[in-house]
């Protein structure tokens, strides 16, 4: 049978996972919401003219 308590001891993170995850999160991405505010903005100031 399988004692989880002791493989967990010997779980290590898997470094390709924690160098990919840093990359994503160091990324400045625009979503949907960005382009969303930036198309209000935009027609925000043409309606004000």
């Amino acid at each position: 049978m399988i004692n989880y308590e002791e493989e967990l001891k010997k779980f290590e993170p898997c470094q390709d996972v924690d160098d990919a995850e840093n990359a994503i999160y160091r990324q400045d991405l625009t979503d949907v919401v960005d382009i969303l505010k930036e198309i209000l903005k935009e027609t925000e100031g043409n309606t004000r003219k």
